[in-house]
């Protein structure tokens, strides 16, 4: 394949991408898609059966390549969720590991710029999966102003094992190593002792991976010689933030983003690093605090609408054209971002004091029995709503630990219930699913 012709999205450097142990050329992929994209030109849209494989990728690259949306469907999604996403795309071929053939030859298709690029399907937790349009400019745009924030380029090398259907694994993981031309390793699942074993640069990971990492002496020295860590996809817990500076000798880089917006805030690689906050937004965005305390933002990495939704698209835009995040958030006075989290589910609302569970949910943490915490607000005939935790702990009573966060914060963010489980409900990118506790 001539470079030139995939030059405007991505760089013309052979450099290694592996997955799941199994490694080739971005050239021979590129080349594989570009005969691939001969079965798809004029289709609506291609979904990819999101598998962590060289297949996933070159049928990624393949619709990019014949300017077909592409559809990531997550490989464990039900036959429900698979059929909605299939309908409400538009989809008319999926592509799996079966149907990609990396080795095929044959003539290759001409590459065409169209959008959508991408439609990337939402978690779905206030009603079904919507699907969000993303095009080539925005994902360029998010993917330059985190090569620019994170000094990110083609000498490094980046790993992770995080899942191909979302916007952190594929958009930033796959697309980002393809843009800056860096060496990728994917670890096919996101195990410790696989990152250790990588030899990275740039790693990047969701707050369970990082947990789990930080709680691990061997696995946190060996990502002592990496460049720069990077935690995403959730809040990272304050103690994770100190474990980890501790263990690997590296402040992780936390970042702020949404399906709809890639990636609009961070910190930098050369700058400071303040746990419990994301940073300040990259170059092409713009943020601002609605009067409730909602974070909204405009720029260029925002997406294009939600697919066969415009109303829904409309609502989520204030009439001047800022995007609703749906997060509170603080800015700083130095531009600094702490999301509190969802406003329907973070934003607590106790007495007429506002209290983000986020707070609570740190302050739980530093207790030494206490290993995941999760606080909603729950309806209360006197203050409206109640702070609730759930939490996985042992060998601790409830009173010691609402007596635990009344001593490091103030008495009316603690706790009025704890509730003891076994475990947290948390999708595939290890974000708590709040509204199940809720109900």
């Amino acid at each position: 394949m001539k470079h030139n012709e995939r030059m405007s999205m991505f760089a013309a450097v052979e450099a290694p991408i592996s997955i799941a142990g199994r490694t080739r050329l971005s050239g021979d992929l590129h080349t594989a898609a570009a005969r691939l994209a001969t079965r798809l030109g004029g289709a609506r849209a291609v979904a990819v059966h999101a598998t962590p494989s060289l297949e996933t990728v070159v049928g990624v690259l393949a619709g990019l390549h014949a300017g077909v949306p592409v559809v990531p469907v997550p490989p464990d999604s039900g036959p429900l969720e698979r059929e909605h996403i299939l309908r409400d795309s538009g989809a008319e071929i999926v592509l799996s590991e079966e149907t990609v053939d990396l080795d095929a030859t044959g003539p290759e298709a001409p590459a065409v710029q169209r959008d959508p690029a991408l439609i990337l399907y939402t978690s779905g937790t206030t009603g079904p999966p919507k699907g969000v349009a993303l095009s080539r400019a925005a994902i360029a745009a998010g993917l330059d102003g985190l090569a620019e924030a994170w000094q990110w380029n083609a000498d490094d090398t980046l790993v992770h094992g995080l899942p191909l259907y979302h916007v952190h694994g594929l958009g930033l993981g796959v697309l980002g190593a393809l843009r800056t031309g860096c060496r990728l390793v994917h670890t096919g699942r996101p195990v410790p002792a696989a990152y250790a074993a990588a030899g990275g640069s740039l790693y990047f990971g969701v707050p369970t991976i990082w947990s789990r990492i930080a709680a691990d002496p061997g696995v946190s020295r060996a990502l002592r010689p990496a460049r720069l860590l990077v935690s995403g996809s959730a809040a990272l817990p304050t103690p994770v933030f100190a474990a980890l500076r501790a263990r690997s000798g590296h402040a992780p880089v936390e970042r702020y983003g949404m399906t709809e917006t890639m990636i609009t805030v961070s910190a930098r690689a050369d700058g400071p690093r303040r746990p419990g906050h994301v940073g300040t937004p990259i170059r092409g965005v713009e943020t601002r605090r609605s009067p409730e305390g909602e974070l909204e933002i405009r720029g260029a990495t925002l997406f294009s609408g939600y697919v066969g939704r415009p109303e829904e698209t409309a609502n989520a835009h204030t009439p001047d054209g800022w995007f609703r995040t749906g997060d509170a958030a603080e800015i700083d006075a130095d531009g600094w971002h702490r999301i509190l989290g969802r406003i329907r589910t973070d934003l607590i609302k106790s007495g007429g004091f506002r209290i983000g569970a986020g707070e609570v949910e740190d302050a739980l943490l530093t207790h030494p029995a206490v290993r995941e915490a999760a606080v909603v607000g729950a309806p209360h005939a006197d203050l409206g709503e109640q702070v609730v935790a759930y939490v996985v702990a042992d060998g601790v009573a409830e009173r010691a630990l609402i007596e635990h966060v009344a001593t490091s914060l103030s008495v009316h963010k603690r706790p009025r219930r704890v509730v003891f489980v076994e475990s947290l409900p948390r999708n595939g990118m290890g974000k708590l699913q709040k509204h199940l506790l809720q109900k």
